[in-house]
């Protein structure tokens, strides 16, 4: 399955890549914030000194925005990490990948959070890992 992007998403791109100077194909919103991803070579560049293009572009869009480092590779490891910064603040114990399935064990309290008000959270990162790494289901333990 390929990115596909909608227009909201290209402006956002767009946006990001003028101010940063950073082109990046990877953005998608997470409980309501804006997440550009960018290879891990280039997050220092992308955010700015003192963070002042996240500042820039939050500044004008009134969302919050996050930029995550993102590896080549579609290995476990790689996928873990992926989640681990997408769903940052909350954290996980555990992460496991079967048949296309991404199960995350997590204390009572993050699991609530990972969930979301009616499933809403889960169904977000299910999309963003359908879409990025072929991952059909998000079961959260």
């Amino acid at each position: 399955m390929g990115n596909v992007l909608d227009m909201q998403v290209m402006r956002y791109i767009n946006l990001f890549e003028r101010i940063s100077g950073i082109n990046t194909t990877t953005c998608f919103v997470y409980n309501g914030t804006i997440i550009f991803a960018v290879s891990h070579s280039q997050i220092s560049k992308a955010i700015g000194k003192n963070a002042i293009n996240v500042k820039k572009i939050a500044e004008i869009l009134r969302r919050k925005i996050k930029v995550i480092g993102i590896g080549k590779g579609k290995e476990k490891k790689d996928i873990e990490n992926f989640v681990k910064q997408t769903v940052e603040p909350v954290q996980f114990t555990n992460f496991e990948l079967k048949d296309g399935e991404a199960i995350i064990n997590a204390t009572m309290q993050n699991k609530a959070v990972l969930i979301g008000r009616n499933a809403c959270r889960q169904q977000e990162l299910e999309d963003i890992l359908k879409r990025f790494y072929d991952i059909n289901k998000v079961r959260i333990i």
